[in-house]
């Protein structure tokens, strides 16, 4: 990670894309179409998940495949790339729901550690 040889923008899935873990994961049972997508990711707009497919085609993590119809239809789909992700993300959320607990009462203490007391004023 720190390797300047491992350079930040080859990280296909960065902590701050939240929306592409969300899209692997709609995307984990098969090809779906934009407005498919759309039910699960309703809190994203149009224009961030376009964007999002986009950077994501660009890494090789999905495909958009276009078929010649009026209207227009489009469905993305996982490539080989973006399966193998699967795995590490599942990881991940075994790790999360393993230390959720102990995570919330750091955050907790943390805060409480924060607040004013109370002579102090509140900033």
């Amino acid at each position: 990670m720190f390797d300047p040889e491992c350079l930040n923008r080859a990280m296909p899935i960065r902590f701050e894309a939240k929306w592409g873990w969300l899209i692997i994961r709609c995307l984990e049972g098969g090809p779906r179409r934009f407005s498919e997508l759309r039910v699960p990711l309703a809190r994203v707009t149009p224009k961030v998940l376009s964007e999002s497919l986009r950077a994501m085609e660009r890494d090789g993590l999905i495909t958009r495949t276009p078929y010649p119809e009026n209207p227009p239809r489009v469905e993305y789909a996982l490539t080989d790339l973006g399966r193998s992700l699967l795995g590490p993300m599942d990881a991940a959320c075994e790790w999360g729901r393993r230390h959720l607990g102990r995570l919330l009462d750091a955050r907790e203490a943390y805060e409480r550690r924060r607040a004013p007391g109370p002579s102090e004023p509140a900033c």
